[in-house]
């Protein structure tokens, strides 16, 4: 008897979690290498996500990370990049982390390609 077409689709979206999981760990790999320290990973808010939230020198960080199959599509990803979404959660999580409220903060993106250097993309976009 055939697979249900259910179950394939099942399985490409549980393939696309897992490569999005390791593309994070190892953006945040990355960023710990950089000096980085990372406050959280796969922030949930109602209003969208935030892969990786880091500070460095006083800077609150929030990191967008996509993973391509080939380095040559970065222009692309970056055009793929919800910022309003990301800008929204962003806003809420200092609103919840009150602290962090008087820090600077910035947006990133990290690129992931299979046999390429990580493409780290300081102050991808900006808030407004």
């Amino acid at each position: 008897m055939p697979r249900s077409p259910s179950r394939q689709k099942n399985k490409v979206k549980l393939n696309a979690w897992r490569d999005g999981h390791r593309g994070e760990f190892w953006a945040a790999v990355y960023l710990r290498l950089k000096r980085y320290r990372i406050m959280a990973r796969r922030v949930k808010t109602p209003l969208g996500e935030i892969d990786i939230v880091a500070r460095r020198s006083g800077v609150t960080v929030f990191v967008e990370v996509k993973a391509r199959a080939f380095s040559h599509q970065e222009a692309e990803a970056l055009a793929a990049v919800n910022r309003r979404r990301i800008v929204r959660a962003a806003s809420l999580y200092v609103a919840r982390h009150p602290h962090l409220a008087h820090a600077d903060q910035r947006f990133d993106v990290i690129f992931l390609a299979p046999f390429a250097w990580p493409r780290h993309i300081i102050n991808a976009f900006d808030a407004s």
